[in-house]
């Protein structure tokens, strides 16, 4: 287990460039095996999670080949047309599978165009309950039948102390039948699921209530660019007519938008001049705008954003005076991803703001350590909490801490940068599934990070 050692109270300068996004990499990652043609796809982030879903598609058979790229990410070329489907009930599999939340959309693809998929128990992050009967129904909507999957494997010695996978098999007899559907949530991982099965079902597909994230229109965009039927894209309803075949592309990722917010946020809590260079503004929705609530001077200069070094910023109040609330919300409403980001940028703030973080119960959870650190914060319940400013009257004091998951593990770092003293976070392998090289890329505009480990 790695950690990071933060001396805290270096102000940063200079330009830095988002990565390529992470939630998009990992759908039309998996998109790649809808077809026996080549795939680029630039822009590519160089991330754990990421790293470990093209490991698993260099399990299941796919061509990998990286190219030439200048810029903060890699490109590669991927080519599915010699897949081995026996791989997937392997425990080599099964490991790799479980081990990040976004193979799962993996089933949907392989279902799609090879009428056989499994999903093992999928991880990810630990923030609450994440349900994934969104991406079962749906699939089980198009045809798909699915049973429960279970593989042992016994220990070396021979003991009872094996590993166990579960998770669910799935088939279709045929090839998959377009339905209409109404999504009992509009989950951005189960609309990609369903919409990589449905390209190539017969008939026609209905998706109402689909998410409509940047990441599912650049997937529809990318399918259509390989011959896919996709109409209704950049809404929340979506007809897919369906194909017998797609073709090869290529692909650019987005710029990561929490990425983004993540730097806007670093930016204000470290009085730092910072520049973010190449953020695709049109994609970003609310983040500018909800961290401009908080006082944070944002400025436009072409596709870049600047943020000047602030001594203090003042948070908003509504119109009729009441404390202002900061809530996430599918798309087009602030992501809940950046929910962490905002909450320790209230830190130093002058005024108040009640953070409401709805869709993830445990979330919030990592605010005892800022609150350890002198954060004035009162948890009010699993989905709520209250920033009191410190309006820089006083200073966060350096402690030691673990990463939860990936952006409570940045926040935690953000606090620990504007922290009088060293602080020390444990359990980076969970930023580094997120964060590409964050210490490095932070360090050459005057960041103090040492990675020990």
């Amino acid at each position: 287990m790695a950690t990071f050692e933060i001396e805290g109270g270096h102000r940063l300068h200079g330009t830095i460039t988002p990565q390529g996004a992470k939630n998009e990499a990992l759908q039309v990652l998996c998109a790649v095996v809808l077809t026996d043609q080549p795939v680029e796809i630039e822009n590519v982030p160089d991330i754990r999670d990421v790293n470990h879903l093209i490991e698993l598609l260099k399990l299941l058979g796919v061509k990998v080949t990286e190219r030439p790229w200048e810029g903060v990410g890699r490109s590669f070329v991927f080519q599915a047309d010699e897949l081995n489907l026996d791989v997937l009930s392997t425990p080599e599999y099964c490991a790799l599978a479980s081990s990040l939340r976004g193979s799962i959309m993996l089933a949907g693809a392989l279902l799609g165009r090879f009428g056989r998929a499994l999903i093992p128990q999928p991880g990810g992050d630990k923030i609450g309950r994440r349900r994934i009967d969104t991406h079962l129904i749906g699939l089980e909507s198009l045809g798909a039948k699915i049973e429960d999957f279970s593989l042992r494997v016994p220990s070396e010695d021979g003991s009872r102390k094996g590993k166990s996978y579960g998770g669910y098999q799935l088939s279709v007899s045929d090839r998959l039948k377009g339905c209409y559907m109404l999504l009992d949530e509009a989950s951005v991982t189960g609309t990609a699921n369903i919409i990589m099965a449905a390209v190539m079902a017969k008939g026609s597909t209905t998706i109402m209530n689909a998410a409509c994230e940047p990441y599912i229109y650049q997937l529809c965009d990318m399918l259509n660019r390989m011959g896919a039927r996709i109409s209704g894209v950049r809404s929340n309803l979506l007809t897919i007519r369906g194909v017998s075949s797609l073709g090869g592309t290529k692909h650019r990722l987005l710029p990561d938008m929490i990425e983004v917010g993540s730097f806007i946020g670093m930016a204000a809590m470290t009085q730092s001049d910072l520049t973010i260079s190449n953020v695709a503004l049109q994609h970003l929705g609310l983040i500018p705008q909800v961290f401009r609530k908080l006082g944070i001077e944002i400025w436009q200069r072409g596709d870049d954003l600047y943020i000047p070094a602030q001594e203090v910023y003042e948070i908003d109040r509504f119109i009729d005076g009441s404390i202002l609330t900061i809530a996430d919300a599918p798309w087009p409403g602030f992501t809940p991803d950046l929910i962490s980001i905002v909450l320790v940028t209230a830190i130093q703030a002058r005024g108040s703001v009640l953070i409401h973080q709805k869709m993830f119960e445990s979330r919030l959870f990592f605010v005892d350590k800022l609150i350890d650190m002198g954060a004035q914060i009162i948890l009010c319940d699993p989905h709520r909490a209250t920033v009191i400013g410190l309006a820089r009257e006083h200073s966060l004091r350096g402690t030691h801490m673990a990463s939860p998951d990936i952006r409570a593990g940045v926040a935690l770092l953000i606090a620990a940068m504007a922290a009088n003293g060293v602080s020390y976070i444990d359990n980076i392998e969970q930023i580094d599934r997120g964060y590409q090289e964050i210490d490095r890329r932070l360090n050459s505009l005057g960041a103090r990070i040492t990675r020990i480990g």
